[in-house]
């Protein structure tokens, strides 16, 4: 008989630290990407806040309560993380359990910035993507989704298939970084 063994995306690549920066494997519990339906909008914004005590974000946005969180993941599609939707949220939106999709990573430090400087083409600075601000966007060849947690901290959630690729890539500009003078 076959034995299945578990196992996160990054399993047995994190922990890591170069210099101050550090990376890791975040845990976001259940992870439901929710698609709205045509005009239902407003609809499940109120089912959002009835059910989970958060406001549906607007884009690049995210916002947050307790381990529950919403994350805007592109047009009219947010990701919920740390919690099952309520069913209610079905009356306005598809809802795919997405919980084994993505590896979700947490690059902490003050050089976190400087390390995504090297790897993304946006303006990660704080006065420009500050905390609560989300985006989908290219880690050098690789579609990602960050988010800014924290003000040295940014979330990376890319495809679980992409995990090795992905901690190689950042653990290569944590080096190059924590090289400099």
């Amino acid at each position: 008989m076959v034995s299945l063994v578990a196992r996160t995306p990054a399993q047995g690549l994190l922990p890591l630290q170069h210099g101050s920066a550090r990376l890791s494997e975040v845990d976001p519990g259940p992870v439901t990407a929710i698609l709205t339906f045509r005009g239902r909008g407003e609809a499940l914004g109120t089912a959002l806040e009835a059910a989970h005590g958060l406001a549906l974000p607007a884009p690049g946005q995210s916002t947050a309560r307790d381990t529950v969180r919403c994350l805007w993941f592109g047009k009219e599609q947010v990701l919920l993380a740390g919690v099952v939707p309520d069913a209610s949220l079905a009356e306005a939106a598809a809802l795919t359990d997405q919980s084994d999709a993505w590896a979700w990573l947490a690059l902490e430090g003050t050089p976190a910035e400087a390390v995504l400087a090297r790897l993304v083409p946006l303006d990660l600075r704080s006065r420009a993507f500050p905390e609560g601000t989300c985006a989908r966007t290219m880690l050098k060849h690789m579609n990602v989704g960050l988010a800014r947690t924290g003000p040295d901290r940014f979330e990376i959630i890319a495809f679980r298939s992409m995990a090795k690729t992905l901690v190689h890539d950042l653990e290569t500009a944590m080096k190059d970084v924590a090289a400099r003078p």
